[in-house]
């Protein structure tokens, strides 16, 4: 039942956004080919576009209306995104019910949908700037270690493969707890949090403090040495805003790829900084990012570090993770055509297993040998996963073959 986060409003034009929608059959490894998938009106239910998935689970992007762009470049206007309701049904599986996915203009949102034998109704909460949402606790920046014995301190902070979600306050035994990948967990908050259409360097320097936030909890076992069994909650008023099955945003998904092994702290201490904001508005404390500032300050040229400097200190410095967990090998370095040797016959090795599950991406020899072949195999991939479409595989790209290959080889 909508609540004052939820409540539909009536859409508004001006402008317009994209739809991408990828069906999956249990998880990203198995696309669902031949779903159902009706976009709809929230406020009289009539369809607005009906069509079948392709053998990658996809529908070619669905341009829908969105409000006035000027909205989301200020505090205080009218509502900055439309909402659609989205329905998908396949045989043998429960139908998906998808309410309230936000369009924003000039923008593309990424909607995925996972058909299970229990299917659970995703309703999307309003972005936090625009919603009414409890105002975060300040913690200090800087955490006391656990002196725990089941737990174990790692000399530096690594990518966890997975993040274990709280739908709730910490407190709350009994709600459900949510297991999702870090990236898939960082692109959530992002969407949740802040605009899509923001300068790209305000959406890095806030995307930044959101991964630094969840590695601090990751890296000082916050939760889990007080006895609890997740990594982080979904409430507001302890951590970040995270809703499962909400859609995603291509623009900060392109900049969670480029970004996710890098945090935030100083040159004298190794933990992620807890890098703690807000609005700006509504709420401003001194030490915290301002959501809204960073806006500004993107606007007038500033690129992430002097975003985050202006908040956070001039000390501050961004370090790279040493590992991340469920990768098989580590980025080895940009490939394009003329590259030899192993890292290229690893890709077209992982490229063609993903090939037998995603048909479009042509079978490769596996010589080790970066030709046009293996570059048109990349492209496609990337136009699938939704990366940007260059036929390099740069670290983004490497790191998105790792993911899709470990799925489609998992055992079910």
């Amino acid at each position: 039942m909508p609540d004052n986060n939820t409540a539909p409003v009536e859409n508004t034009s001006g402008g317009y956004g994209l739809l991408k929608i990828n069906v999956f059959r249990g998880n990203v490894g198995n696309p669902a080919q031949n779903a159902m998938v009706s976009i709809l009106n929230p406020e009289t239910g009539s369809v607005i576009e009906q069509s079948e998935t392709n053998a990658e689970g996809q529908l070619p992007p669905i341009r829908l209306p969105a409000p006035p762009i000027e909205n989301s470049q200020r505090y205080g206007g009218a509502r900055p995104f439309n909402q659609y309701n989205m329905r998908v049904r396949m045989t043998d599986y429960n139908d998906a019910v998808i309410d309230n996915i936000q369009i924003f203009p000039e923008t593309t949102a990424i909607q995925n949908v996972t058909l299970t034998l229990r299917t659970e109704d995703v309703i999307i909460p309003y972005p936090t700037l625009w919603g009414n949402f409890p105002e975060k606790i300040p913690e200090s920046e800087i955490k006391k270690l656990p002196n725990v014995g089941n737990l174990v301190v790692l000399p530096e902070p690594v990518v966890p493969s997975v993040i274990v979600v709280h739908n709730g306050v910490p407190s709350n035994r009994s709600a459900e707890n949510y297991t999702v990948s870090f990236k898939e967990y960082i692109k959530n908050v992002a969407s949740s949090e802040i605009y899509s259409n923001w300068p790209r360097e305000t959406l890095k320097a806030n995307i930044l403090a959101i991964i630094s936030f969840t590695l601090n909890r990751v890296y000082t076992e916050w939760y889990r040495s007080k006895g609890y069994d997740f990594t982080i909650t979904n409430s507001t008023a302890f951590d970040q805003s995270f809703t499962y099955g909400r859609n995603i945003f291509q623009e900060i998904s392109d900049v969670v790829d480029e970004v996710f092994t890098m945090y935030i702290s100083r040159t004298d201490i190794i933990q992620p900084l807890f890098t703690q904001y807000c609005d700006g508005i509504r709420v401003n404390r001194t030490g915290w990012l301002s959501q809204w500032g960073s806006k500004e300050l993107g606007d007038q040229g500033y690129n992430a570090l002097q975003i985050l400097r202006t908040y956070y200190g001039y000390n501050i410095t961004l370090k790279e993770a040493v590992k991340v967990d469920g990768v098989p090998l580590s980025f080895s370095g940009v490939l394009n055509i003329g590259s030899r040797g192993d890292p290229v016959r690893t890709i077209q090795n992982q490229l063609n297993r993903i090939a037998r599950n995603y048909p479009l991406i042509p079978q490769l020899i596996e010589d080790g040998v970066y030709g046009s072949q293996t570059a048109e195999a990349v492209r496609i991939f990337q136009q699938i996963f939704d990366l940007p479409v260059t036929g390099i595989v740069d670290f983004s790209t490497w790191y998105a073959i790792s993911d899709i290959f470990n799925a489609v080889t998992a055992k079910s």
